[in-house]
């Protein structure tokens, strides 16, 4: 019987030219792209203003390169996507246009400078992303933040008429299994430094015995650092099948109208579920359940705080995720950036000092106590015994 052995990606090299050849990786969407792609793939995707949390989880890929049907930065706000890429020397070519989806995954590309060919036809072209022209795109965006602030409060106002009941009151938010009252809660989003984060807080976890509530994706993250998800939270477009049916309690993000396009996926799954219909993001919803079940204390971990980090998420204005972190006030602590905060920042010469402070704090306790006197004394006796052998060997 033959054994079928599985299929190896060819390598991509770079012709004598400049030319870089590798097999293409195609998706629409970046985070589904980043599950199946592979060291040395090139990876096509249509990502206008690729965000932080995106580059990373690319990068984390190590693509030869990154081909953008869309402009990788569009102007809306200073995005850092494209530098991020950049500073891991990946080739980024963006603006080369929706005819570039249609590429067959797995086809051999060839990428010329800004020039993407097939079997040596081309096929689009683009701009070639430098420092001096993602610096440039930066300075434009940064001049167009006044814009986005006015979005913003528009937008604040608009969902909080649509969503005054929810808000105010709790109308709509589903009874859970889950014993949240009384307890702390520990959010997890997969967000700006998410993982270092985590590690950080593993003493609290252990001694508050928190909920632990994964955000689609951060339910994986709990898992990966090696415990279990109490409620999963989410429209359910990227967390993973092992993360739904291992036991947590499923709570389906949905539509304002009902609509729960995750719904279907956990129910084939086999996974106990109840759908939450709001108007805000998957985290806000997270945030809405555990403060309306009585939770004393919400921890979040890779949540969105800031205006740029609004943006990156790719909804206009996020409006919902600032009205909600005011409803919550004070029960909510943000653990981001607790890990840098805690970094450690000692010198190797402070540890030297701090070696030679100890051996002194010893030798002064030896110095003033019986037992350490003795101590000394059988020391020194013992390095005159061997003070006088080595001086018989040599003069005898």
């Amino acid at each position: 019987m033959r054994l079928r052995l599985p299929r190896r990606t060819a390598a991509p090299r770079i012709e004598p030219d400049g030319t870089l050849v590798g097999p293409a990786r195609v998706d629409h969407r970046t985070k589904t792209l980043t599950k199946r792609l592979r060291s040395g793939d090139i990876a096509v995707i249509d990502h206008m203003d690729i965000d932080r949390v995106s580059a990373e989880a690319l990068v984390a890929c190590s693509p030869s390169a990154v081909l953008n049907a869309a402009e990788s930065t569009s102007g809306r706000y200073p995005n850092v996507g494209p530098q991020i890429l950049l500073d891991a020397g990946i080739l980024l070519v963006d603006g080369l246009g929706e005819n570039l989806m249609a590429l067959k995954d797995g086809a051999r590309l060839e990428v010329r400078d800004a020039t993407v060919l097939v079997a040596g036809k081309e096929i689009a072209t683009g701009v070639r992303q430098t420092a001096e022209t993602v610096e440039a795109d930066q300075a434009a965006a940064r001049e167009g933040l006044s814009d986005q602030l006015e979005a913003f409060a528009e937008n604040t106002m608009e969902y909080m008429l649509k969503e005054r009941d929810l808000l105010l009151d709790g109308i709509g938010v589903p009874r859970v299994d889950t014993k949240i009252e009384g307890r702390a809660v520990l959010i997890v989003v997969r967000g700006y430094h998410y993982k270092e984060d985590l590690a950080m807080l593993r003493s609290f976890i252990r001694e508050s015995r928190p909920v632990l509530i994964g955000v689609d994706g951060g339910a994986d993250a709990i898992i990966e650092a090696g415990w279990k998800p109490d409620l999963i939270v989410g429209d359910m477009d990227s967390v993973s099948d092992s993360a739904l049916t291992s036991g947590a309690e499923v709570v389906v993000h949905a539509y304002r109208d009902g609509r729960a396009p995750g719904a279907a996926r956990v129910a084939e799954l086999g996974a106990k579920h109840i759908v939450f219909p709001a108007t805000g993001t998957s985290e806000d919803v997270a945030m809405l359940l555990a403060d309306d079940m009585g939770a004393t204390l919400i921890v979040a971990v890779g949540t969105h705080a800031t205006l740029v980090e609004f943006l990156d998420k790719g909804r206009s204005g996020m409006a919902s995720t600032f009205l909600t972190r005011l409803r919550v006030g004070s029960k909510l602590v943000d653990a981001k950036g607790v890990s840098r905060l805690y970094r450690s920042s000692i010198s190797t010469w402070q540890l030297v000092l701090l070696l030679l402070a100890g051996l002194a704090a010893l030798v002064v306790a030896l110095a003033v106590t019986p037992a350490g006197q003795a101590a000394v004394e059988l020391l020194l006796a013992r390095w005159d015994d061997i003070a006088t052998s080595v001086r018989r060997f040599f003069g005898g």
